[in-house]
């Protein structure tokens, strides 16, 4: 548990999770308009945001948010006074090509500060927070999908802002000691000639350090509300709400004992509050964020609209016939088949990424390639950390922190399981939303070897920088910087990579 620090004490978590934001935030935006063309589904996300913007038809086949939250980046990314030298009129409209992807840049940038505070909240732990956000950090698929006008980074975003607002609705306030602390203050004041100064300045310091704390059903409602968000970009959202709801069954099987823990809230809440919250809002507000578009598009109602979009992904095939980068779910955890989405070539360092076709084998000296896969080495050590949860939950599950083993367990298995259902074709793309409750349980077992202390801190260090030592190879496929064809080839590890 977090324990009682003196008001004077650096609040280096704070600081951290500021320093992780910029560096997240810098790597998504640098260049990011370098590839002056469509990316992957840019060719569908950007052009049915321009289209929105226009006021033309969009059909789409999955529902609108994210085009809308596109359509408003290119709207004020169309505005802002920045440098348009990169512009083209692929999306239907003349448009620098920072418009359709900065505003996904900075929703990324927050996944993970969003991934640290979960684990401070979740483990009651500032170092285990700490370890989370750098291990979500140092993923490279979370930063390739914010750099292009994609939808896969909303799915996410809402989702885990769903969840943290679920642990922080749940988890036990402790007035005793902001109680013992203002005590404390007061007795040093009194003592002190200036104290109706510093008895002012205890006011102000103390309003801005201990905002007043929001009702747990005003958080709840907000948990909702970002589950509906995360349904209104794409239905396999709908594996958030899956994940607290079959949590919270799993606790009334086996409550926990802990009354200060968050998981020893969630079991008490009745029923009702988990069908409203967790299923009803979450539904309320996928209704209502079709509205604009039906606004716009007034040639199809939404029962239409829902029966042309489950035609279109039963009509989809599955296998590299379909498409060449098609993967089953379980090679995701193996990082069976990441997805090119984008290759070309150039004659010298000179010339930009080109949106033509690459050059004939041989000719090319410089290779721009930018791959959808993860950091290889913490890809596999949360599959490892996901399984070791597993059986540990298995063998001990009376132990401490088995609930908490549970919440990540489930959070995994919702997001993960039900593409075993799926016939259609399946991209890497589709594990992201189980990758963070893997990285998650990466996170706590190296928090674990951290409590250890003596050399088993330097094994968690250790393990983090190896981690950001792939990372930094892997790079120049994350963000598309020219590489030689021996440079390419070199990180390309297995053929199926390619």
């Amino acid at each position: 548990m977090a324990t009682l620090r003196s008001p004077h004490s650096f609040p280096w978590f704070r600081w951290l999770l500021g320093l992780v934001f910029c560096v997240a935030l810098a790597l998504r935006l640098w260049r990011i308009g370098q590839i002056n063309t469509l990316v992957f589904d840019e060719i569908y996300y950007a052009v049915f945001a321009n289209r929105y913007l226009l006021g033309e038809f969009v059909y789409n086949s999955h529902p609108p948010l994210s085009q809308y939250l596109i359509a408003i980046g290119i709207w004020l990314g169309s505005h802002l006074p920045i440098d348009s030298a990169l512009v083209n009129g692929l999306t239907g409209s003349l448009r620098p090509t920072f418009s359709y992807r900065w505003f996904n840049a900075i929703a990324g940038a927050w996944i993970p500060v969003i991934v640290g505070l979960m684990g401070f909240h979740w483990g009651q732990s500032r170092v285990f927070g700490a370890i989370a956000a750098l291990v979500a950090l140092l993923d490279g698929f979370f930063l390739v999908e914010s750099r292009y006008g994609l939808n896969n980074i909303y799915l996410v975003l809402f989702g885990l802002l769903g969840h943290l607002c679920v642990l922080l609705a749940l988890s036990h306030p402790s007035p005793p000691q902001r109680i013992r602390r203002q005590v404390r203050w007061r007795r040093r004041y009194l003592e002190r000639p200036d104290r109706w100064l510093r008895q002012l300045s205890d006011i102000v310091s103390n309003r801005l350090r201990y905002p007043p704390r929001w009702q747990r059903w005003q958080l709840l409602t907000l948990a909702g509300i970002c589950l509906g968000a995360s349904v209104s970009v794409k239905w396999n959202g709908l594996g958030f709400s899956l994940a607290l709801c079959g949590l919270w069954l799993g606790l009334q099987w086996q409550p926990p004992r802990d009354s200060r823990s968050p998981w020893f809230a969630l079991a008490r809440l009745p029923a009702i509050a988990i069908l409203g919250y967790f299923v009803l809002l979450p539904l309320l507000i996928y209704c209502l964020l079709w509205i604009p578009h039906l606004f716009l598009n007034p040639e199809f109602n939404f029962w239409q609209l829902h029966r042309a979009m489950l035609t279109f992904h039963d009509a989809v095939g599955s296998g590299t016939d379909v498409h060449p980068y098609c993967s089953p779910w379980y090679s995701w955890p193996l990082m069976g088949r990441p997805v090119a989405y984008f290759y070309s070539t150039a004659l010298n360092l000179r010339s930009l990424a080109p949106a033509v076709p690459p050059l004939p084998q041989g000719w090319a000296e410089v290779i721009y390639a930018v791959h959808a896969m993860g950091n290889p080495l913490l890809w596999w050590l949360s599959t490892g950390a996901i399984a070791l949860m597993l059986g540990s939950r298995l063998l001990l599950p009376t132990a401490p922190d088995a609930n908490i083993w549970l919440y990540c367990l489930w959070g995994y298995g919702a997001n993960l399981v039900p593409w075993a259902l799926v016939s259609r074709c399946t991209f890497l793309y589709h594990y992201m939303s189980a990758l963070i409750f893997a990285q998650l349980a990466l996170a706590y077992w190296l928090w674990q070897v951290w409590e250890q202390k003596g050399v088993y801190r330097a094994i968690a260090v250790l393990m983090l920088g190896l981690g950001g030592l792939a990372f930094w190879f892997w790079l120049p496929i994350y963000l598309g910087l020219p590489l030689s064809p021996a440079g390419y080839q070199l990180r390309m590890w297995f053929d199926y990579w390619i």
